[in-house]
């Protein structure tokens, strides 16, 4: 209950933001503005068409640069690279992991929702089998989701489309390490762990996510994605660290050069935007303009 009330908490502070996923700058010697949207990959499509200012970024934008490159990760190396590294090293098996307790949990919820038995994925990273179990979920219980309808996705085909230059901020060898390697396996169980005990929690808290990025609040996104609730669940610091912080601060000092050889549509999650140690107050501290686009 404490969990749930703390997240219906964010999901009302979501719907009474301020809106803005699109954000301009300029300034520091640019001869043309660029642009940062930020986007979630659990929203419809259809949001693109309520972004104010997105038509004319879309338009003045000499490339689009993400993440990663979206096709990327499609070509046979980068399906090899990945593979390889969802498997446990060594002699390590998933049920090893585990206490008898704590599997025969992790193996209820991984049938119920996988209709597979636990010791069939035994070499399987704990890391992988979250994120599957989170896709599961997110189709089960967030309306108009399609895995097969990226924004990231979309962004980079339009430029595509227009024969403009497709750009990534990191490449697939980084982006698998962070997601498979970046935690111990046993870090990767326990997140797993958590995960399979708390569906509940997890729903809503992707329910209340979504809710603030189709408000197109990203202070309220910042909060979903920092609230603790003091339990063994909460994810450790050395977690946001790897997955966003440093990534920001890796992509800001990337971002000047880029925008000086052309203006330039960033799509990047939403929740490396906002904060003292987001992407927009990293990049004013380097002297640019950073506002909303309009």
């Amino acid at each position: 209950m404490k969990k749930t009330a703390i997240l219906l908490a964010f999901l009302c502070m979501a719907l009474a933001g301020n809106a803005q996923l699109l954000w301009k700058v300029s300034g520091n010697g640019l001869k043309e503005p660029s642009y940062i949207i930020g986007t979630h990959h659990v929203a419809p499509l259809s949001i693109k068409d309520s972004i104010a200012g997105l038509p004319a970024a879309l338009e003045q934008a000499a490339q689009v640069y993400g993440e990663i490159k979206m096709k990327d990760m499609m070509n046979p190396d980068s399906l090899a690279l990945m593979q390889q590294a969802m498997v446990l090293p060594g002699d390590i098996t998933l049920t090893s992991l585990y206490t008898p307790a704590q599997r025969d949990s992790v193996a209820a919820v991984v049938k119920k929702y996988l209709g597979v038995e636990l010791q069939q994925l035994d070499k399987l990273k704990p890391a992988a089998l979250t994120a599957q179990l989170s896709v599961i979920l997110t189709l089960q219980h967030i309306p108009g989701y399609n895995p097969q309808e990226q924004l990231d996705t979309y962004f980079q085909q339009q430029a595509e489309a227009q024969g403009k230059k497709v750009g990534a901020l990191e490449t697939v060898a980084l982006q698998t390490d962070v997601l498979y390697n970046s935690q111990s396996p046993a870090q990767q169980a326990k997140s797993l762990y958590c995960m399979a005990t708390h569906i509940p929690y997890n729903v809503e808290q992707t329910r209340a996510l979504t809710a603030a990025y189709m408000g197109q609040d990203i202070d309220a996104i910042q909060a979903i994605t920092e609230a603790r609730t003091g339990d063994d669940c909460d994810p450790d610091p050395s977690e946001l660290e790897t997955l966003i912080y440093g990534r920001n601060e890796a992509w800001a000092k990337k971002m000047p050069a880029i925008m000086t050889e052309a203006s330039t549509l960033f799509a990047v999650g939403a929740a490396h935007l906002p904060g003292e140690r987001g992407v927009l107050q990293l990049l004013r501290a380097q002297g640019y303009t950073v506002e909303p686009a309009e």
